[in-house]
């Protein structure tokens, strides 16, 4: 009897997005019996990671075949093709085409190349994977964009991605209106850096081209959600929806990184701490319920204590909810793992300041919402999430992948009670 491979998944939502993908294209190939794990690399501890799954997921399996794929095979297949539990190593393109899979199957898995990894910066298109969804029937994720043409001092995902690629247009209304007319009440729009979507295309076309055209196009869908976006490139099509648009959630995940100029000159981001506090009193101003998450970065190299409290300082003026914060942790061949590096016991101790900021403006949401109604997607049938991705925890079951209206009654600190 062949078993179904076992798909481990680490790191961001894109890749939980594509290991959805690579299910469907290891079932069409007839795969079996394999353990396929897809790597992240934004972190030199999320490199440390996956080395230590592959090690569990062999210790657990004896002589399992393991096919490593992501970012982290991008960026550093040498690392795990020197792993004796490894048997293939795959790039992040290879890992989306149908004849890599293919070329998987038991009666060819021993003559295919153990490390397939070509050049991603060369690759020019992405393609629109169908994908029906993440086991639930609540909510679908819709990759609209690819690789990152920036180049952040502190990052390496441009050489595990590629550079920027955009799915067009057409390609990702026809998917919505599939999974609209297959039930789902919410799409989320993903990708790597996701106002440059459209840059690449004819016309050039701005992410809030996209979302308008979604909404207008595919008025059956009760909710548009967008992950992560870079404020500075935020277009006026995009603010004007995100203020006008009630079918466009209410909640942005912004990529911050620092509230220090200085700081983020050195990172070679593209916005200075005031231009971050403008977007969010704006954008508040025009949408009194839109709240905020971001990632912020503790102990870049040549932080000061100074230049961290301007971090924290921006967490109050923007108004942040949810925080991701990184420890700083080099990442060999970017420029910052060249400048003079903070000491691991100050960027670990600043970092739980981040997150215990970040725990008290949480927290202060949470208080905000009792006694209020709000509208929720069920994504199992005592948990679901506000227009503004909070979690709410219901006493009695809900149906799933409905949106169902509750009063707020409480809040335990890490959700809201129903």
């Amino acid at each position: 009897m062949t078993d179904a491979p076992v798909f481990t998944t680490l790191g961001c939502r894109l890749n939980a997005y594509e290991t959805e993908a690579m299910k469907n294209l290891a079932q069409q190939a007839g795969l079996a019996n394999a353990h396929v794990v897809n790597t992240c690399a934004v972190t030199a501890e999320a490199v440390r990671k996956a080395r230590q799954e592959i090690r569990r997921i062999a210790r657990d399996n004896p002589g399992a075949t393991i096919i490593v794929t992501g970012c982290a095979a991008q960026t550093e297949p040498e690392t795990f093709a020197a792993m004796p539990e490894v048997t293939r190593v795959i790039g992040n393109h290879e890992k989306m085409q149908p004849e890599t899979w293919a070329a998987l199957t038991p009666d060819l898995i021993g003559q295919t190349e153990r490390v397939q990894v070509d050049d991603i910066l060369s690759v020019r298109e992405t393609a629109g994977h169908l994908i029906d969804g993440f086991g639930t029937r609540a909510r679908a994720y819709v990759q609209v964009q690819n690789g990152c043409d920036h180049r952040c001092t502190f990052c390496i995902i441009p050489f595990g991605r590629g550079n920027s690629r955009s799915v067009p247009a057409g390609v990702v209304v026809d998917q919505i209106k599939r999974l609209v007319d297959a039930g789902y009440n919410e799409v989320v729009l993903t990708g790597v850096d996701l106002t440059s979507w459209g840059a690449d295309l004819p016309a050039t076309p701005k992410l809030g081209d996209l979302v308008r055209r979604i909404l207008k196009l595919v008025p059956d869908l009760p909710r548009l959600r967008i992950s992560s976006i870079d404020s500075i490139e935020a277009d006026p099509a995009l603010i004007e929806a995100i203020a006008t648009e009630p079918r466009l959630m209410p909640h942005l995940h912004l990529s911050l990184q620092a509230g220090d100029d200085m700081i983020l000159k050195r990172m070679k981001r593209r916005h200075l701490r005031d231009d971050a506090i403008r977007f969010c009193t704006e954008m508040r101003a025009a949408r009194p319920d839109l709240i905020y998450g971001a990632d912020i970065i503790a102990g870049f190299p040549t932080e000061t204590e100074a230049m961290f409290e301007n971090s924290l300082k921006l967490v109050e003026e923007c108004g942040l909810t949810w925080l991701h914060v990184f420890p700083y942790s080099p990442r060999q061949g970017t420029p910052a793992a060249r400048m003079p590096q903070v000491a691991a016991h100050a960027i670990k101790a600043r970092a739980a300041r981040l997150r215990a900021l970040g725990e008290e403006m949480a927290a202060r949401h949470l208080e905000a919402q009792v006694g209020r109604v709000h509208r929720v997607l069920m994504e199992s049938p005592r948990m679901g999430r506000t227009e503004q991705f909070t979690e709410v925890a219901f006493a009695a079951d809900q149906p799933v992948g409905q949106i169902v209206t509750a009063r707020i009654l409480g809040q335990d600190g890490a959700r809201l009670l129903a």
